[in-house]
């Protein structure tokens, strides 16, 4: 059963960073491609940045290109998004998301079969 658990989220102000942490668990190979979502009250989940199974492709919403990086430690079997110059509208549930199905990153939701529970993250201006 595949398992993807987030954690790292929190409250920060404005300008300050946070690394959030997803640990994937399950999977029968390591070609997976893991990306990072998060919906804010009262909108849609939106992708935030997302990475290949072999770390050689990242791709960037550009409301985080310049301030997040995505990461992954196959070996440990997790990805890491460390988000600096939080802002306000930074804030929301950060979602890791996975799939077995494909090595590239997709920008989709719908391309992501299993989900983590979410973590919090409030940027407080």
């Amino acid at each position: 059963e595949v398992q993807l658990v987030e954690f790292g989220g929190g409250s920060v102000q404005a300008g300050g960073s946070l690394t959030l942490s997803c640990t994937a668990s399950g999977f029968t190979s390591g070609d997976y491609a893991i990306g990072w979502f998060r919906q804010a009250p009262g909108k849609e989940r939106e992708r935030v940045s997302c990475v290949s199974s072999a770390d050689s492709t990242r791709y960037y919403s550009d409301s985080v290109k310049g301030r997040f990086t995505i990461s992954r430690d196959n070996a440990k079997r997790m990805v890491f998004l460390q988000m600096d110059s939080l802002k306000p509208e930074d804030t929301g549930v950060y979602y890791c998301a996975g799939t077995g199905r494909r090595v590239l990153p997709s920008p989709h939701l719908k391309d992501y079969e299993y989900w983590g529970q979410g973590t919090q993250v409030t940027v407080s201006s």
